[in-house]
């Protein structure tokens, strides 16, 4: 045998123990859903179809959401079907109001172990048309929530010998996409946080897991925000959100999120797309970027007077292309996950 030979034996070797290894400490930090307390921010999309699975594992759960009539439609329908949830309203933007939903979960069900920082706002259009206001909305929703959030609820998880967060950021936390900048930035900050709390943290058995989705089938363009040309800036939203390659059934994503929950995975990213995407930008940055400003080129350009300042949701942006067939899959969505008009 060759030096090379018994070299490249070494190697797989230990390629194969480290995978037995990372499949052991993995098995052994998994834990069982039922009994245990979750809260989840967010009544709609995603943050339904996670109350959902963990309700049908036995978890008792908490959906906190700044809407009312949200958060009672969540809650009609999942107990329809048997599960444990109750609703607590608030806006996690307010730290007073983040803490006392930690504080009501704690009282009504004895603890907090899992916290599923999810609430989110979507503000699509050029960058011409968003106003600091709207970066700041967009950071207090995705940041100082989740901070408020987890700071309130760490020492309960540690007064039980540990815990689970799980933080929803997304692809455009980590790679910025053109017509959503106040939504990457305020993403880009989550993950960061996110990411730097699961060291400091795992020491305590408290597992911090950053989610980072691609495109997903939740019916949100509907409750998106939109600027510019709002009628066509929903259009290529609701479209794209609609293909079945580039998107995920929001049921599958939750089922994915949930698995990395159970398991303390340091980090989740959704979707085959959104993971090429991902080693692409680490390997190929210039390539990337150059692919985005093509993009650029194709989404509506801004308007020429102040009105494209003014925002618009996706039921108020409605076009001859959407809804239509093409965008059947979305439409079918947001009925299915509670993404209503307000």
């Amino acid at each position: 045998m060759t030096r090379g030979h018994r070299t490249a034996l070494a190697a797989s070797a230990l390629t194969i123990g480290a995978a037995l290894i990372h499949r052991a400490l993995r098995a052994g930090r998994s834990i069982d859903f039922n009994g245990k307390a979750v809260l989840i921010t967010g009544g709609r999309g995603l943050a339904f179809q996670m109350a959902r699975q963990f309700a049908a594992e036995g978890a008792r759960v908490m959906l906190v959401a700044r809407d009312r009539g949200e958060l009672d439609r969540a809650r009609d329908a999942l107990r329809a079907h048997g599960a444990e949830v109750s609703t607590f309203c608030a806006d996690v933007m307010h730290r007073d109001q983040a803490i006392a939903a930690v504080h009501q979960i704690v009282e009504r069900y004895g603890s907090i172990d899992v916290l599923i920082n999810n609430a989110g706002i979507i503000q699509v259009g050029p960058l011409d048309h968003m106003t600091e206001g709207d970066f700041e909305e967009a950071m207090a929703v995705h940041f100082w929530g989740p901070l408020h959030m987890t700071l309130a609820a760490i020492p309960h998880m540690r007064q039980r010998g540990g815990g689970r967060v799980v933080n929803i950021s997304s692809i455009g936390g980590k790679i910025g996409v053109p017509h959503l900048a106040p939504y990457c930035a305020s993403k880009f900050a989550l993950a960061g946080f996110s990411q730097a709390i699961h060291a400091e943290l795992t020491r305590d058995d408290i597992y911090v897991t950053t989610v980072c989705p691609g495109m997903m089938r939740t019916g949100s363009p509907f409750n998106a925000w939109f600027k510019g040309r709002h009628r066509d800036e929903f259009t290529w939203f609701a479209v794209s959100d609609s293909m079945p390659v580039m998107s995920i059934d929001a049921a599958r994503a939750a089922a994915q999120v949930i698995e990395a929950c159970r398991h303390g995975d340091p980090e989740l990213v959704i979707t085959w797309p959104a993971k090429l995407a991902v080693m692409a930008n680490g390997v190929m940055p210039e390539a990337v970027s150059t692919a985005m400003c093509i993009a650029n080129r194709l989404l509506p350009a801004p308007t020429d007077d102040r009105s494209g300042d003014e925002r618009h949701s996706g039921w108020q942006s409605l076009s001859d292309w959407a809804p239509s067939t093409l965008t059947t899959l979305t439409e079918r969505a947001a009925v299915e996950n509670n993404e209503l008009p307000h």
